[in-house]
C-alpha cells in the first residue's frame, strides 16, 4: 500500500472535509491492462438528475446530506483503498477475461428488504472514481424508506467498470442502509430526546458510518478524541474523582484556549450531584452530563428508569442530558419519556444488519450489445 503523505487537499466544498491526507492510487482500468492513476482532487458529490420513476412508489430526489466534516478524513482515499483491495496488481481478471472493453451495459439497484436508503451520494463518488463517463441515475434519495423489489436506481455505461465499482458500492451502501434503517427505527420511538451514535465504528469507516446515522435521522456524538472533552471513569479514577477531573479539565481549556463541548459521565445519584456541586462552585466548560447505566434490565424484559428520571429531575435543564446503557429498540421509548436530551447507542454502528440491496445488469441488453460486438 502507498504511503499517505501529510498535506491538506481541496475540499470539496465547505460541508465536507476542512483538511484531509492526500492519497494517490493506480489500479488497472476496466477498460484496458494498462495502469490508470485516480486524481489527487476529491470531486463534488455529483448532482443526481431527475429521471421517470421505475415505480409507482418512486420520489423526487431531496437535497443530499452532507457527510459529517473531519478535520483529516480523506473519503475519497478511503474509497480507493477499497478499489485497490478488490483490485490488488492485476485488476478484475474475470472481466478482462470474459468482457470486451467496448461493451456497454446498463445495471439496476434493486432493494431485496425493506429498509431506508443510504449511501447515494457516496455510491455517486465510487462510480465517478472508477470510472467519470459512467451514466448514473437515481430515483430514490438517501433516507428514503425503499420496500423490497423496488428498482431505486440505474448506472450505465462501460460494462467493465460496472462490474468493478459493483462490490465497494454495495459494500457500502448495504452497510450504511442498516444503520440508516436502525437509527430511524430508534429515532421515532425515542422523541423527543436524539439518537447519537458512539465510537464503536468500524476502524477506517468512522465517517461512513456516522454519515450514515445522520441521513437515518439520528445526530453524530464526537467524532473522535479531538472534538469535546469527555471524562469517562478512567480518567476520573485516574484524576482521583470527578471535580478534581472537571477541574483539571477547565485549566487545559483555558490555557489551551480552546472551546469545545464538555461531557462528563456519572453512574449513580451520588455522583450527578458531585457534578452539580462542582458546577455551582465553579466556573465551568461543562455541557453535558452522561447518565451511564441508569436504565436497569429487571427479569421481565422491561426496564426501569426511575434512577434516570430522578437523574434529569435533579439536574433540572441546567446541562444537556445523555442516557447511556441498556438502549435497544424496545427500551428507547420508555427512556426517551424520561426526559434526556440525548440516547446514545453503540448498536448503531458496532453490530448492524446489513440492508440487503442488489445491482443487476439487464441480461438481455448485455447480449445484445454483445451479438452487435461479435458480429463486427
Amino acid at each position: 500500500m502507498p504511503a499517505i503523505p501529510a498535506g491538506p487537499a481541496p475540499a470539496p466544498d465547505s460541508s465536507l472535509l476542512a483538511r484531509r491526507h492526500r492519497l494517490q492510487f493506480s489500479y488497472p482500468s476496466p477498460r484496458s491492462n494498462q495502469q490508470r492513476v485516480l486524481p489527487t482532487r476529491l470531486p463534488r458529490l455529483p448532482a443526481r438528475p431527475r429521471a421517470a420513476p421505475m415505480s409507482a412508489e418512486a420520489r423526487a430526489p431531496a437535497s443530499p446530506v452532507a457527510p459529517p466534516a473531519h478535520p483529516t478524513y480523506d473519503l475519497r482515499a478511503v474509497i480507493a483503498l477499497a478499489l485497490s483491495e478488490d483490485a490488488g496488481d492485476r485488476g478484475d481478471v474475470s472481466c478482462l477475461a470474459t468482457i470486451p472493453s467496448d461493451v456497454e451495459a446498463e445495471a439496476t439497484f434493486i432493494a431485496k428488504a425493506d429498509g431506508v436508503i443510504a449511501g447515494i451520494s457516496l455510491a455517486d463518488m465510487i462510480f465517478n472514481q472508477v470510472d467519470p463517463s459512467l451514466k448514473v441515475e437515481w430515483f430514490e434519495s438517501d433516507g428514503n424508506y425503499v420496500h423490497q423489489g423496488l428498482l431505486f436506481g440505474k448506472v450505465y455505461g462501460c460494462a467493465r467498470s460496472i462490474i468493478v465499482a459493483e462490490r465497494v458500492v454495495l459494500n457500502f451502501m448495504q452497510r450504511m442502509s442498516g444503520i440508516a434503517t436502525l437509527t430511524k427505527a430508534m429515532s421515532d420511538a425515542a422523541r423527543p430526546a436524539c439518537i447519537l451514535e458512539t465510537r464503536k465504528t468500524a476502524p477506517g469507516l468512522r465517517l461512513v458510518d456516522k454519515w450514515a446515522v445522520l441521513i437515518g435521522g439520528g445526530k453524530n456524538h464526537r467524532l473522535g478524541l479531538f472534538d469535546m472533552v469527555m471524562i469517562k471513569d478512567n480518567h476520573i479514577s485516574v484524576a482521583g474523582g470527578i471535580a478534581n477531573a472537571m477541574k483539571s479539565v477547565d485549566q487545559f481549556l483555558e490555557k489551551e484556549k480552546l472551546t469545545i463541548p464538555v461531557e462528563v459521565e456519572t453512574r449513580t445519584i451520588e455522583e450527578v450531584k458531585d457534578v452539580l456541586k462542582y458546577a455551582a462552585e465553579n466556573n465551568t466548560s461543562l455541557t453535558r452530563i452522561m447518565l451511564d447505566n441508569m436504565v436497569v434490565p429487571l427479569p421481565n424484559g422491561d426496564v426501569d428508569v426511575s434512577m434516570l428520571k430522578d437523574a434529569v429531575q435533579l439536574i433540572n435543564g441546567r446541562f444537556e442530558t445523555e442516557a447511556s446503557g441498556n438502549v435497544t429498540i424496545d427500551t428507547v421509548k420508555k427512556i426517551g419519556e424520561t426526559g434526556v436530551t440525548y440516547i446514545s447507542s453503540g448498536a448503531l454502528t458496532h453490530s448492524v444488519k446489513a440492508l440487503d440491496i442488489s445491482l443487476k445488469i439487464d441480461t438481455e441488453l448485455a447480449l445484445q450489445v454483445g451479438r452487435r460486438t461479435n458480429r463486427a
